[in-house]
C-alpha cells in the first residue's frame, strides 16, 4: 500500500510478534488459559475503585486479549494483518488487538512512573 505500511493475512499459532509459533500446536491452549485468566482479573480490577487512567489501561488489554481469546477458540491461530517497515527495518505482523494491549501497557507503565515520581508529602504514607 505504502512504503511503509502493508496489509497482509497471516496466521499467528503464537503469542505477540509470533513467540512460540512453532511449538508443535501446546501454545493454542496455553494462550487461551493465560487469555482467560488475565480477562478474569482485569475485570476484577477495572471493577475496583482504580484512577480513570488505570481503568482505561486495563481496558485496553482486556480488549486486545478478549479480541485475541475469540480468534484463538474460533480459529486456532490469531489472525495478523498489519505490517510496518522501512526498507531494511521491520515489524513483525501484527493486529489491532496488539494494539490495545500495547497502548494498555504503555499507559500503564506511565501511570505508575508518574505515582512514583511524585514525592510524598509531610504527613503522608
Amino acid at each position: 500500500m505504502t512504503p511503509f505500511f502493508n496489509w497482509v493475512h497471516l496466521w499467528n499459532t503464537g503469542a505477540a510478534f509470533s513467540l512460540f509459533a512453532n511449538g508443535g500446536g501446546w501454545q493454542r491452549y496455553f494462550f487461551i488459559g493465560v487469555a482467560l485468566l488475565m480477562s478474569v482479573a482485569l475485570t476484577r480490577l477495572i471493577f475496583n475503585k482504580v484512577s480513570k487512567r488505570d481503568g482505561i489501561s486495563y481496558g485496553l488489554i482486556l480488549g486486545g486479549a478478549v479480541g485475541n481469546l475469540i480468534d484463538r477458540l474460533f480459529r486456532g491461530y490469531v489472525v495478523d494483518s498489519l505490517h510496518l517497515g522501512w526498507q531494511t527495518w521491520q515489524l513483525p505482523v501484527f493486529n489491532i488487538a496488539d494494539i490495545a494491549i500495547t497502548l494498555g501497557v504503555i499507559l500503564l507503565l506511565l501511570s505508575n512512573l508518574q505515582v512514583s515520581m511524585i514525592p510524598n508529602l509531610p504527613g503522608s504514607k
